[in-house]
């Protein structure tokens, strides 16, 4: 596959609109006022500071001490740039798909192109990390466009393979990132949820961002099969064989439980958490969160 058909021009269009940092100016902009005394006070910048002795006085926010008769200097949203990592999970199992033109990795390159390039039009820094059972590759973020291309000629040459530890890739990522950050993690989460949920607890303990996307093949949500059907972890090789219209509503169930777990988990430490499966076309699910995430902020 072409790195050309991981970011289509009509998808380039619709994602140009959106906007991803919202979120991460109106943190910052409250985490400004809170200690102030201005609360509801409405201002132009995203944060501002109390003045130190040394602070150039030129940064003085006038109005504010006209209001106040304390001074602060106004830090503009230029100066507060969003550094974004394009996490992507290289396991075995993100290779799968059943009857989808898209496997999960695919899918995940396309969402990970189309956020790349707005974090990129936005004037934001974004690297990339690959891992799977550690860190196999690390792209600095830089907001230059070449920066997209160099971050796509590498996916489109990766084959997801062997086992995946997320916790522990996480961990490393979080000693690697220097200052607040977005993490974007593509991944099936195919791994035991605990040690992952606290890994992710860890990152926004730290003050990163984190936007979480559960990428499913169509036929690990739906099980479209029928018959006897023999089944191989693309992982650990075990096989299974059963009856899979017998087993389907209660696997359904499972899937739906697994999802529901992570979306509470992620709800309690102020993670976006975004299942997707793949029989949705990527630019309409990605468009449909972004849509949603700016009318929350």
């Amino acid at each position: 596959m072409s790195t050309e058909k991981y970011l289509r021009p009509e998808v380039i269009r619709q994602v140009a609109r959106l906007d991803l940092r919202a979120k991460f100016i109106v943190e910052g902009f409250l985490s400004g006022l809170h200690a102030s005394p201005f609360h509801g006070f409405s201002v132009e910048f995203s944060e501002h500071r109390k003045y130190v002795p040394g602070d150039d006085i030129k940064d003085l926010d006038w109005t504010v001490y006209a209001k106040t008769e304390k001074y602060y200097l106004k830090k503009f949203q230029a100066e507060t740039n969003m550094t974004g990592y394009l996490v992507m999970d290289l396991s075995a199992s993100m290779a799968y798909t059943y009857r989808q033109e898209l496997t999960k990795f695919d899918y995940a390159i396309c969402l990970a192109a189309a956020l790349g390039y707005l974090m990129i039009h936005q004037q934001d820094p974004v690297g990339l990390v690959t891992f799977d059972t550690q860190i196999r590759t690390s792209l600095p973020p830089h907001s230059k466009r070449t920066q997209l291309g160099q971050i796509l000629a590498v996916l489109a040459n990766l084959k997801p393979a062997g086992q995946t530890d997320i916790p522990k890739c996480l961990q490393q990522l979080a000693a690697l990132m220097r200052g607040k950050s977005l993490v974007m993690l593509f991944s099936d989460l195919l791994t035991d949820p605990e040690p992952l949920v606290r890994s992710l607890h860890l990152l926004r303990h730290r003050g990163h961002e984190v936007i979480l996307f559960h990428i499913l093949d169509e036929a690990e949500v739906q099980f479209p099969f029928e018959g006897v059907v023999e089944f191989e972890d693309p992982e650990a090789g075990d096989k299974l064989t059963l009856d899979a219209r017998g087993m389907r509503e209660d696997y359904q169930q499972s899937v739906e439980e697994f999802r529901q777990y992570y979306r509470n988990e992620c709800a309690k430490a102020n993670i976006d958490y975004v299942p997707m499966d793949t029989s949705v076309s990527f630019d309409k699910a990605l468009l449909e969160y972004l849509i949603q995430r700016q009318r929350r902020f």
